[in-house]
């Protein structure tokens, strides 16, 4: 039997954030629905946790990826990428697998950390 799980990812995110962790919101174009948005840590920033935030994020090795959903609030869409639980530090976000730096953002413990993604 197959599972349906066409309604993960849709309702709200859930962030784990306090002491050394935080989590990052980016704002993303339309045109990458679907995509999904991997975060490398940068100056040798060992990544050992993962975000659960929206159902739709895993861990391979040390690189955290989220899916880019198409979420509604207060009657808006916006699309956005959630990683909802990140160490602190500075990372480079990339459209997996292997696409060029797009963004590089800091992430602070115990706070949301909010960019917006080329094009969007």
């Amino acid at each position: 039997m197959v599972e349906d799980n066409s309604h993960a990812g849709q309702g709200p995110v859930v962030l784990d954030i306090g002491g050394e962790i935080g989590a990052l919101l980016i704002a993303m174009p339309a045109g990458l629905i679907g995509s999904e948005i991997e975060a490398r840590p940068m100056a040798g920033l060992a990544l050992t946790t993962h975000s659960h935030g929206h159902g739709h994020s895993h861990s391979h090795g040390s690189l955290v990826h989220v899916g880019v959903l198409e979420r509604s609030c207060d009657g808006a869409v916006h699309h956005t990428a959630v990683f909802g639980e990140l160490p602190d530090g500075s990372y480079e976000l990339y459209v997996r697998p292997d696409g060029p730096v797009q963004l590089t953002a800091t992430v602070r413990g115990g706070t949301v950390t909010s960019e917006r993604w080329p094009g969007s």
